[in-house]
């Protein structure tokens, strides 16, 4: 399944330079990896050719082995040999990313701890782990200058091979596992805030860097390996507890905040895609020493690693300000807010400032738009990375940032007027606001509490044509006035200025990468300066 969501039916091994989601698309050019272009390859999006080249097909063979399944090792091998054979060392587009070869090393360690070949693996085994290293190693320096998942990935990568290499003689393999460990701590240092905010404000790629950090953790402790150092270990805690502010215990769902890309590595269990329980429940055992969960099918991969679920329990989250990262969570019993503000180390990848996020339990009643693709139309990557996909106020028709380019937006803004949650008499409150490079500011504050969300919104100076929007949960909704009617919640809108407009109108969500569909919004029309307030009665 690709990216968690598109079945490919596979009676032998892929096509590796082959687009199976678009129609004769593949990459012709078998040419040294430095020579191949980003998005001109003959493929369309280069990540489904990437896809896989990931290996994550080789866990389950080795899982199906590991139960008594000869006849899958066999077929484990021959994929690989397959893979090999069209694939020459450092030839094609699967060499072009030194994250993608990182990928496929872990995958491999993975499959050969499933299959109890650590200690014993095949010298073939031992040569094609060591081809990527040598993929991998001359290019680290720009993995780390891109400051996300291509520095951990690939850190992780060289302390992991590196080190098996190593324990089996190879003397490059110390010297691969020194380097690789230095910068699993340097990016932790670096990428991981103190309060567990990741450097790409990311709920997927959060997961990624994390499963990442849970393996090298996992494979330094059935090597013997020594210990990684305290700071690590507290900022993966951070980390860890983030996601759990996060993840709805119910469906191991997530709020779809920040870039979406269908990364997900590691994986021992048939858990959903936008499941992210596995991942949570793994990293809370090895850097919490406390279960995150209760026992569920989460726990397999617990099992496979041969680590014993904790006893203990991480405490019940509650409201909380992650300042370093922009982000508020307000909690009302099964009722959760979610306010993300600007407060950039790093470059932000979609134009959200502002953007709310409302859960009732496990429904996601007010959501984010995703990614969609990387290279898909210049229409796409606009709506899905900008303000109109998000839940946020729009002035005059621009994004609150001018973009850059495919990936890039200038002019951050700081936050301001920003008032951290505080929790009484039953009722969450929280604050923040931004003025863009235009001069066009925006103040939002929540209440949630009283079975009811409240947002008012300070918009001006003006005048401005303002476009607030509320992208809903698909379902039946009902405009009458300026009230709107849902199955779960009603929607009520005032402002303290004539001439507001309301439209039920459709817009477009991913929340699998290269899969989109539509869903109601709400769109509030009026002219700032105009304070807005919003009530979403449940």
């Amino acid at each position: 399944m690709y990216f968690g969501h598109h079945h490919v039916a596979a009676e032998g091994p892929p096509d590796w330079h082959a687009n199976p989601l678009g129609a004769h698309a593949r990459v012709e050019q078998l040419a040294h990896w430095s020579r191949i272009g980003d998005f001109d390859t003959g493929a369309g999006d280069i990540k489904t050719v990437w896809e896989a080249s990931r290996f994550d097909w080789l866990l389950a063979m080795a899982q199906r082995a590991a139960t008594g399944d000869d006849a899958e090792l066999d077929r484990l091998n021959a994929w690989l040999g397959s893979w090999l054979a069209a694939n020459p060392p450092y030839l094609g587009a699967n060499w072009k990313c030194g994250q993608e070869a990182s990928i496929r090393v872990m995958h491999l360690a993975l499959a050969a701890v499933v299959t109890g070949q650590t200690g014993s693996p095949e010298r073939s085994l031992l040569d094609l782990v060591q081809m990527h290293l040598k993929r991998i190693a001359p290019t680290i320096s720009y993995a780390i200058g891109q400051q996300n998942n291509h520095g951990t990935s690939e850190a992780a990568a060289l302390f992991i091979g590196g080190s098996w290499l190593a324990s089996h003689g190879e003397r490059a393999g110390q010297r691969w596992a020194r380097i690789g460990r230095k910068w699993l701590e340097e990016r932790a240092r670096t990428l991981i805030m103190e309060d567990g905010t990741f450097s790409q404000y990311s709920v997927v790629y959060h997961r990624l860097m994390l499963d990442t950090y849970s393996f090298a953790e996992t494979w330094r402790q059935i090597m013997g390996l020594e210990s990684f150092s305290a700071e690590l270990r507290g900022r993966l805690r951070a980390a860890t507890w983030w996601l759990r502010q996060l993840t709805d215990p119910e469906s191991g769902d997530a709020a779809n905040l920040g870039s979406n890309d269908g990364a997900r590595i590691l994986a021992l269990t048939d858990t959903d895609y936008r499941d992210f329980r596995p991942s949570l429940q793994w990293a809370s055992a090895l850097f919490c020493e406390k279960a995150a969960l209760a026992p569920g099918p989460w726990d397999q991969q617990l099992h496979w690693l041969g680590i014993a679920p904790p006893s203990a329990r991480l405490e019940a989250p509650e409201s909380q300000t992650f300042d370093q990262g922009g982000l508020h969570i307000l909690r009302c019993g099964k009722a959760r807010a979610f306010l993300r503000y600007p407060r950039f180390r790093f470059r932000p990848s979609q134009s959200d400032l502002l953007h709310v996020d409302f859960w009732l339990g496990r429904k996601n009643v007010l959501r984010d738009g995703g990614t969609f693709s990387y290279n898909s139309g210049w229409d796409d990557i606009t709506y899905f990375s900008g303000a109109e996909s998000h839940n946020t106020a729009q002035f005059d028709g621009r994004d609150q940032m001018p973009r850059l380019g495919r990936f890039l937006f200038g002019s951050w803004p700081r936050a301001e007027s920003v008032e951290p949650v505080v929790f009484a008499d039953g009722v969450a409150q929280a604050r923040a606001g931004y003025r863009d490079y235009r001069g066009a500011r925006h103040i939002r504050s929540l209440e949630l509490g009283g079975n009811a969300l409240v947002c008012r919104d300070e918009l001006g100076p003006g005048p401005a044509d303002v476009v607030i929007r509320w992208r809903l949960q698909p379902g039946e909704w009902r405009l009458t006035g300026n009230r709107l009617h849902g199955r779960d919640c009603s929607i009520e809108v005032e402002s303290d200025t004539s001439g507001m407009k309301l439209y039920l109108t459709e817009g477009m969500e991913s929340r699998f990468y290269l899969h989109k569909t539509s869903i109601p919004v709400l769109e509030i029309h009026l002219t700032a300066p105009a304070v807005v307030t919003t009530r979403l009665s449940f």
